[in-house]
């Protein structure tokens, strides 16, 4: 078997360990270091996995969830359940119990995974409410005393498979050359911003279509090591272990965020995916930094970035700098972006941004820097693809062109949707949701407002529910604001533009605490508690001025005419984000109401 010829996930995974069995698979924590797998190995393991589940009985198409961060055990996991014929459910590790209950109940799931005694603790609390659940494996940790033999290691859980394995050799792989491009593989249950999550079903031909489609692009390799770091409860984690099957690169694979830019220059990748946020949040801290170096650094600093931005710019439209800007550019590289890179491991060959908007000032300042971020656009209805740049053709604020074997149109109202393959079965158990977004004729519709530039680039200019139409009739994209406010001031973490049936827009704004470090010492706040900050007027002024700098670039209905500085920034864990680090508006806005409202008092339109 080919692995053009696979028919599922679970044969696409056996034509590459018999394609390559030597070549490393998996690079993973282990201890105080770091240990790497094969992908005779990983086969192994999977099969003792795999043999374990049917040993239980699980049936072709049978659902078995998995409840954690991103680890080895994860992928393992997820294959083992694919190769055993049953389709994976996947659970943020940050839901609650309640929130467990209702994707494990939804998705009559037969087993789940977790993490540790954390996640156990979740399930074990709302286990009256799962008849369906008949086995629990924990990843690490003991279980309670009393939970036996519902409650099971992982380790003795592989042993059984084991036990399996050898009395029935060749039962995982008749499972998995069982299954077609039809059976449902991946549950994903949508975060969402509001309502209850939506279990997103994805077959196996889904991802077969969205590995190809990566593989089509020719922008990852073989030779690529890949820093796999997103949640795999997210599509756009699961796209990038579909990919890896595909085209055969190794991935660290590697949840610990706090640990990650110790990690990069450590093991050097050579391209990683995030959200957005890990962006900006990385452009703070490096712009923060050389603001407080000050004086002649950060002088060179500046005129450095500004030779990279032209570069950049030239880049974007297909253009070849002069002469003179290039000798500026290997002057400023070798003062400057060198050792930046250096910061990240010194071999990345790109990163991509996915999952929302990334801000044209931060695309252009990694791209100067020699880090080009590589945008595209997909959703779990579309296996994460849609749209990609390319290392040849990008132009930031955009997405890029749509790609096999994805179709793209724009609707009349300006909404994107799409076609092909990739696009899901549909939403579980929910014909009525699932008619409102999948017309009769394939067509996904997205939510999103896109447009195509004159290169056929695709631009997304904002969510359809989510723009602002003011008292006075005109219509404005938040996240447009938002983005332009987060990257001119490398302090400030969330924004919220508020405004809908309004007379004005305003904002919610939270700090980045990490890079107010060295700027809370200047001014002599380091002493002061992080949530007074909001209230200091040296805090409020440098907020005002950024303010007023992005204000200056817009029409005056689109202006924020009221601002206020949050206590704390957005979390998940306050339900304030979504996993993907998308800001849950209705969260928000209902959250603190009585403060939004409160700008808009004594005003025409303020109630």
């Amino acid at each position: 078997m080919t692995l053009g010829s696979a028919r599922s996930l679970a044969e696409l995974f056996l034509a590459r360990v018999e394609d390559a069995p030597d070549a490393l698979a998996f690079t993973y924590p282990s201890g105080d270091d770091f240990a790497s797998m094969a992908w005779r190995q990983s086969q192994q393991r999977v099969f003792a996995l795999a043999g374990a589940l049917l040993d239980m009985g699980l049936e072709r198409g049978d659902r078995c969830a998995i409840l954690s961060s991103t680890r080895i055990e994860w992928v393992l996991a997820d294959l083992a359940i694919l190769c055993a014929g049953g389709a994976t459910t996947t659970v943020y590790p940050a839901s609650t119990a309640p929130e467990c209950a209702y994707i494990l109940g939804n998705s009559a799931a037969r087993l789940v995974f977790v993490e540790d005694e954390v996640q156990l603790a979740k399930i074990l609390e709302v286990q009256g409410e799962l008849p369906n659940l008949k086995r629990v494996v924990m990843i690490e940790g003991k279980s309670p005393h009393g939970t036996e033999p519902q409650v099971m290691p992982l380790e003795t859980f592989i042993a059984a498979g084991q036990r399996y394995i050898q009395k029935h050799p060749d039962s995982v792989e008749a499972a998995a050359r069982h299954l077609g491009p039809d059976d449902l593989a991946t549950l994903i249950y949508t975060s969402g911003t509001t309502g209850e999550p939506k279990g997103v079903e994805l077959t196996h031909d889904c991802w077969l279509a969205a590995a190809e489609a990566i593989d089509q692009l020719d922008i990852v390799h073989p030779s690529d090591l890949n820093y796999l770091w997103l949640p795999l409860s997210h599509s756009f984690g699961k796209l990038l272990l579909a990919a890896q099957l595909r085209v055969g690169f190794q991935s660290v694979i590697d949840g610990r965020i706090p640990q990650l830019m110790d990690n990069l220059p450590r093991l050097r990748p050579t391209f990683m995916a995030a959200a957005p946020r890990i962006f900006e949040k990385m452009y703070n801290r490096i712009i923060a930094t050389a603001e407080n170096a000050g004086g002649l650094r950060y002088r060179i600093f500046r005129w450095a970035v500004g030779v990279g931005r032209q570069i950049s710019h030239l880049r974007q439209d297909g253009q070849e700098p002069s002469s003179w800007l290039q000798l500026q550019y290997r002057l400023a590289d070798r003062l400057v972006f060198a050792q930046l890179r250096e910061r990240f491991g010194g071999r990345f060959r790109f990163f991509v941004s996915g999952s929302a908007p990334l801000a044209r000032e931060i695309g252009e300042f990694f791209d100067a820097a020699g880090l080009l971020i590589i945008e595209g656009y997909g959703l779990t209805e579309s296996s994460a693809v849609g749209a990609s740049c390319t290392l040849k053709q990008f132009r930031f604020g955009t997405v890029g062109k749509p790609h096999a074997p994805i179709s793209a149109r724009i609707a009349d109202d300006g909404e994107l949707l799409l076609k092909g393959r990739p696009i899901m079965r549909g939403y579980h158990g929910l014909p009525e949701q699932t008619r409102e977004v999948l017309d009769a004729d394939g067509w996904l519709r997205t939510g999103d407002i896109a447009e195509f530039d004159e290169r056929g680039m695709l631009r997304i200019t904002d969510r359809k529910k989510d723009l602002i139409k003011t008292s006075g009739g005109k219509y404005v994209a938040p996240q447009k604001l938002e983005n332009k406010l987060k990257s001119s001031c490398p302090y400030i973490s969330n924004v919220l533009v508020h405004g809908n049936n309004r007379n004005f827009c305003s904002a919610l704004v939270t700090l980045d605490l990490e890079s107010l470090v060295s700027w809370r010492k200047e001014h002599g706040l380091d002493q002061l508690k992080d949530e007074a900050l909001c209230e200091n007027q040296s805090v409020i002024a440098m907020v005002e001025r950024a303010v007023d700098t992005l204000n200056a670039q817009l029409s005056s209905y689109e202006t924020i005419k009221r601002f206020a500085i949050l206590p704390s920034d957005f979390t998940v864990e306050s339900g304030e984000l979504t996993p993907s680090l998308k800001v849950k508006r209705r969260v928000v806005e209902q959250k603190h109401r009585a403060l939004l409202d409160s700008f808009y008092r004594g005003s025409i339109s303020g109630v």
